[in-house]
């Protein structure tokens, strides 16, 4: 069975492939061995959140439809992170600077809390960064806790930051 699922990208490194924006190109074309990318959203270039003495990052979100079951996909994009020289166990700060940095957000309706994984992301509600390129892809993609859209969520999420 297909499924379809949200994936937020995000880097604030160069590395071999380049730049940051060139970092996610590299991350887009080896999920594109995983199904079908079928939407990519615009790149944004964004301050970090949390731990902020690191250079701003680059983020998109993408779609796609794939066979994988949501713990395959994520561990999947966890070893592309690692051939493309990150490892989450080593970072330190945990949160600090990144070649690469794929996150499962969504995947259909699926509601999952084990210890490895959790959907939909528990983060994603308070993430702009994560909202804003995900709402230009999929607006009307219902986050199924909330039961909230994802430009519902965005508009949210502004009002409680910017009221």
């Amino acid at each position: 069975m297909k499924r379809l699922a949200a994936i937020a990208l995000g880097s604030n490194l160069s590395s071999a492939w380049g730049s940051p924006a060139e970092n996610i190109a590299e991350a887009v074309r080896r999920i594109r061995t995983l199904g079908d990318v079928r939407a990519i959203s615009s790149l944004r270039v964004t301050a970090p959140v949390g731990y902020t003495s690191q250079p701003d990052f680059t983020n998109a979100a993408l779609l796609l439809e794939t066979h994988l079951e949501p713990l395959d996909l994520m561990h999947t994009l966890l070893a592309i992170e690692r051939t493309m020289g990150r490892d989450r166990s080593q970072a330190v700060p945990p949160k600090g600077p990144r070649i690469i940095d794929l996150d499962l957000l969504l995947m259909d309706d699926v509601v999952l809390s084990t210890a490895e994984l959790t959907l939909p992301h528990p983060r994603m509600a308070e993430r702009r960064f994560v909202l804003e390129p995900l709402a230009e892809i999929a607006a009307e993609k219902v986050e199924p806790v909330s039961g909230l859209t994802i430009v519902e969520m965005l508009s949210t999420l502004a009002r409680r930051i910017d009221p």
